[in-house]
């Protein structure tokens, strides 16, 4: 009953949720499943650091398929790199059994997720007090960054 309402709570996080804020969510669950990740590592439970290194691969692949070349090449790039360098990281740490990629890829989760929130806020303070035009450019920045909404 409480894992039900849980879901339900989850579920409607996330469909109320902005672009912005679902891009934060993905950060989120990919830094927790790899901490979860490297922690059941750590006790010697290689079945769930599995599991959970697994989810973190899963999410950081949602982040790396919402890029948006169209829009700014050069970033996506970059942005798909660091991706990529972060995915085979737990790859890797599944393999071996090892956390030290686990731990070079949070370091590069943690500073994105930092970053974005950076950029969240900073696009908030520099949008107009109450109402923005959905349609505006300013008010669109950061979903228009990179990411796909």
């Amino acid at each position: 009953m409480i894992q039900d309402a849980s879901g339900e709570y989850l579920r409607n996080a996330v469909m109320t949720a902005t672009p912005e804020q679902l891009q934060m969510m993905l950060y989120d669950g990919a830094i927790r499943f790899a901490r979860q990740g490297r922690e059941a590592l750590q006790q010697g439970d290689l079945e769930t650091s599995c599991e959970k290194l697994l989810r973190a691969q899963c999410i950081v692949l949602e982040l790396q398929n919402g890029l948006r070349p169209e829009v700014n090449p050069h970033l996506c790039e970059q942005m798909a790199s660091l991706y990529t360098f972060v995915y085979y990281r737990l790859i890797d740490a599944n393999l071996i059994h090892d956390a030290t990629p686990i731990n070079e890829a949070l370091q590069v989760l943690e500073h994105q997720r930092e970053t974005w929130r950076l950029l969240m806020e900073k696009t908030c303070e520099a949008a107009p007090a109450g109402k923005a035009d959905p349609g505006d450019a300013e008010s669109d920045t950061v979903e228009h960054i990179c990411v796909e909404g």
